[in-house]
């Protein structure tokens, strides 16, 4: 349970105001949709693209050690936030 509720945490933080939620945040201010359809779609959005990292997961775990994984996933994470400092 303790891995659910770290992985719960962690996505939900890094949701919180990144790019995606500020778009649905932006869909959510049409007067003219419904709010209901708009957290539908955003949620399933996420669902696909959740369902889909945990299909590359499971594919990229038979091949790679979890070690690997992490060290490549750490990396890429520092990259990208370099990239977000230098494109300022």
């Amino acid at each position: 349970m303790k891995t659910y509720a770290m992985v719960f945490v962690s996505i939900l933080l890094a949701e919180l105001g990144d790019k995606t939620q500020l778009a649905t945040l932006l869909f959510a201010s049409d007067p003219t949709v419904n709010r209901v359809g708009i957290f539908a779609a955003s949620a399933g959005a996420l669902v696909t693209s959740s369902a889909l990292a945990v299909v590359a997961g499971t594919y990229l775990g038979h091949w790679l050690p979890p070690g690997h994984l992490k060290g490549i996933a750490g990396v890429a994470f520092i990259a990208i936030g370099i990239w977000v400092l230098i494109s300022r």
